[in-house]
């Protein structure tokens, strides 16, 4: 009589092929998640703008030109053009005097966006926290200046 030796079964499961899938995946969600969020197309609604009153706390306000131009209400010079460094350098001085001054950019309607961009970034880089838009009112017809 032959013994039989009995075989147990294994019970262990081979998590190699799923490790590989779980990265395969990863790479799939890391490269298709940057492309779902830049291509959103957003209707933003209309309504006109809330105003508000800047004339008591004498704001910083840039000035963007059609031709991308730009001069600050502030400084020894308020209708001369300045280059970045020189905008950079009077509102970082005029913030460390006056810190909670309200800072804006007024920019020609018919200019670049690019332009307007430069100087918000511009007014970030010299530390204003929260700077805003000038825009005419809905109501307002434009004035004549152009602002």
């Amino acid at each position: 009589m032959r013994t039989r030796k009995k075989r147990r079964l294994a019970a262990e499961i081979n998590v190699v092929p799923y490790i590989d899938v779980m990265l395969v995946l990863l790479i799939i969600f890391m490269v298709t998640a940057p492309l779902l969020t830049t291509g959103v197309n957003v209707n933003l609604p209309k309504a006109p703008a809330k105003v508000l009153d800047m004339k008591n706390d004498h704001p910083i306000v840039l000035t963007v030109t059609k031709d991308g131009d730009m001069s600050l209400n502030v400084g020894p010079s308020p209708d001369k053009p300045l280059s970045p460094d020189e905008i950079t350098a009077t509102v970082s001085k005029v913030l460390n005097e006056r810190p909670n001054a309200p800072v804006a950019v007024r920019g020609d309607g018919s200019g670049a966006y690019a332009n307007v961009v430069r100087g918000m970034v511009l007014l970030q880089q010299a530390g204003a926290e929260h700077v805003g838009l000038i825009t005419n009112n809905v109501d307002e017809p434009k004035s004549k200046s152009g602002g």
